[in-house]
């Protein structure tokens, strides 16, 4: 069969269809961003680049939480790192998940246990869009933005509506995963009040991969209220309240349906998650001099058990007193002031920005079966001051440090950036940035996770005489977008350096009853540097296209000792040295959409433990490359009444790229897990909104 007349009428019919055109993506470059200067700016003129996810494209993506979406930016990896649990790690730049700042509406309230499995328990519906920087450009934000910052910003209601969205997901040929999504929102015609609600209930069931009765991916059961509100007390006032509330009960491992105390090995969770933030702005000289106040707060109490059942019965007695069961309770909140003044004048325009914000930060995490115990309540004060200025419209200039007073810290740590923006023309943008951060003594998400390995549990302490850990940061960039008639096409090329002083790894120390124990230590120092890709292209208001790859180095300045039968390397584990991503959004007609989306990970790295029947011995293997191919179809029908009817039918990694070499058994290390976070699965989903 000849194609030609196919494509070109293809082509032809697409080029004429009615509807929007390319104004929708020109004013997706021009969108205002708030994360990269802590004030709204449009992206062309943030002299610190952002990018940014939005609602939007994460359902189109049909994506049911955080985790899901964050996959698809430049320079984000999302990566499971337990076989049992399933938690997941946010990397940026290649830095693990401790070096990744999380914020809700721009307040650091996502504590270490949220970061285990808040990235997965926060609902697609409850966010208005994700912002992300890459690099140290955000130590505005204080600790443990040193490899990037992810700002999830929830969604402020805007008009009346209810919008329904029932998800179904098959994983593999037998493990159903569904969620269901109720939102409404009431806002007066005139608009100066308005409250938004959201309810969202997700059940997946157990999946075993390797068929030995435990499972690779853990049954959920998820729970999630969100509270959106704002009122307007003035024209100069706005006050900003949101509220949710998440509660999840996790259960991996043994998938017999026995009580977790009795089972041969197994995770179980129950979760609740309280957070809330409450902002208010006042508008002194509208457009010249406003002054913010805010707090911010969350809650998470949880209740665990992580255990491996014992053979002999001597062993097992004294298994069962006391039970290996643990209790957390982790709490944090952060009040502070901010004053943004703006002048214009001869010399250009420029904005100061002065604040103040403390943070108080409580975890307690305890098994005292396992002799395990954290304890530890961080004290935070800092102190911050920017300076904005537009030289003139091609030129502009971004100069700022934060002093912090940290209790873990011996001496307060101060935090200089300098960004700059020059544009060369008024399609293209270039950035020279440079930050400094550091992170705290302090434990981490990754420090409170219980892994299996060789029949007993692995814990993570922390060293007596632990350092803050430091870091610099240079970032150059080059943004180029074009618009044409039908077509704006664009690429951004991103170079990143960053270098760790004193950082942070873990040290075996041997091993007890337990199992393995590990110590966070200070290292040599550390260095990652590389490149981020980015190209966009829109025709016609119709075809979206976006890529992003990034290729890099991740090194430590000395080797180091991760296991005591392999030789010490320099390189970071499960850090690939290529990964990204491409997506094709095409409307291929009024009512219909197609999605074609795609993510590489490269070889890295990965630590195996020996324990479990296939593993004979300590070693650390190079894992093979991963290509996730997905794409969806989406029809929506208007309905008599006003609303509108969409129906999404999919598949998520077509290709089945999976790893396929798990261990068995109860005796697994559970940490020997990387590539693709599930199997090929097809989803079907439902939607229904009314306005």
């Amino acid at each position: 069969m000849n194609r030609g007349p196919v494509i070109f009428f293809l082509f032809i019919y697409c080029g004429n269809l009615p509807g929007q055109r390319i104004q929708d993506s020109i004013d997706r470059v021009e969108e205002v961003v708030i994360t990269g200067t802590k004030t709204a700016k449009r992206k062309t003129e943030s002299p610190v680049l952002v990018d940014v996810i939005s609602n939007k494209t994460l359902n189109q993506l049909n994506t049911c939480n955080v985790a899901d979406g964050a996959r698809f930016q430049p320079g984000l990896r999302v990566e499971s790192n337990c076989q049992t649990c399933n938690y997941t790690q946010l990397r940026i730049n290649g830095l693990m998940g401790g070096y990744s700042q999380v914020l809700i509406n721009g307040r650091p309230i996502f504590s270490p246990i949220t970061g285990l499995y808040g990235l997965e328990q926060i609902p697609t519906e409850q966010i208005s869009r994700m912002e992300v920087v890459r690099g140290g450009g955000s130590s505005l934000y204080g600790s443990s933005a040193i490899g990037g910052t992810v700002n999830i910003l929830l969604k402020d209601p805007n008009k009346k509506g209810v919008d329904v969205t029932n998800r179904t997901q098959v994983i593999g040929s037998n493990t159903f995963d569904h969620s269901t999504n109720i939102g409404a929102q009431w806002v007066p015609e005139n608009k100066n009040w308005g409250v938004g609600l959201t309810g969202n209930i997700r059940q997946r069931d157990y999946y075993d991969a390797n068929g030995d009765q435990f499972s690779e991916l853990p049954r959920l059961e998820q729970y999630a209220i969100g509270l959106s509100s704002f009122w307007k007390p003035s024209d100069k006032s706005r006050i900003n309240l949101n509220v949710s509330t998440l509660n999840e009960y996790r259960h991996g491992g043994d998938m017999l349906f026995i009580p977790a105390e009795v089972s041969r090995q197994s995770e179980e969770r129950y979760q609740d998650v309280w957070m809330a933030t409450l902002d208010y702005r006042y508008a002194i000289r509208p457009e010249k001099s406003v002054i913010s106040i805010y707090s911010a707060s969350q809650i998470t109490n949880r209740r665990h058990f992580t255990g491996v059942r014992p053979d002999s019965l001597s062993e097992l007695i004294r298994y069962l007193d006391p039970l290996p069961r643990g209790n957390s309770l982790v709490r944090s909140s952060q009040v502070g002031t901010q004053w943004d003044l703006k002048n214009s004048g001869k010399l250009g325009t420029h904005t100061l920005t002065l604040g103040t914000e403390f943070l108080w930060e409580d975890v307690y995490d305890e098994i005292k079966a396992y002799r395990y115990l954290i304890d530890q309540t961080s004290r935070n004060w800092g102190i911050f001051v920017q300076s904005d200025w537009t030289i003139k419209p091609s030129w502009m200039l971004l100069t700022g440090t934060r002093l912090d007073f940290h209790n873990f810290m011996s001496r307060p740590r101060l935090s200089p950036r300098i960004a700059l923006l020059h544009k060369h023309s008024i399609n293209s943008q270039f950035r020279l940035s440079y930050g400094t951060g550091f992170r705290a003594p302090q434990a981490f998400d990754t420090d409170m996770h219980i892994a299996f390995a060789g029949g007993g549990i692995s814990r993570i302490g922390l060293a007596n005489n632990l350092l803050p850990e430091i870091s610099s940061s240079w970032g150059l960039s080059w943004n180029y977008d074009k618009p044409l008639r039908n077509v704006i096409f664009g690429f951004t090329l991103d170079l990143f350096h960053t270098k760790l002083d004193r950082a942070f790894y873990l040290r075996s120390v041997g091993e007890d009853m337990f199992g393995e124990r590990f110590l966070k230590v200070n290292g040599q120092g550390a260095f990652v540097q590389g490149i981020t890709v980015e190209s966009r292209l829109n025709y016609y208001g119709k075809v979206q296209w976006e890529a992003g790859f990034t290729a890099q180095r991740s090194l430590y300045v000395n080797p180091v000792i991760w296991m005591d039968a392999v030789k010490p390397m320099r390189s970071f584990i499960r850090t690939p040295n290529l990964y990204g991503f491409a997506r094709l959004n095409w409307s291929v007609t009024k009512n219909s959409t197609f999605d074609l989306n795609y993510i590489y990970t490269g070889p890295m790295w990965v630590p195996h433990f020996a324990g479990a029947p296939e593993q004979r011995e300590d070693e650390i293997i190079i894992s093979n490359p991963f290509h996730e191919i997905g794409c969806s179809i989406r029809r929506d029908i208007r309905t008599q009444s006003g609303g509108l009817f969409g129906i999404t039918l999919g598949v998520k990694n077509a290709l089945n790229s999976y790893q396929h070499d798990f261990d068995s058994g109860k005796n697994r290390d559970s940490n020997f897990v990387y590539g693709p976070v599930q199997p090929r699965s097809v989803f079907f989903s439902v939607n229904w909104k009314w306005n």
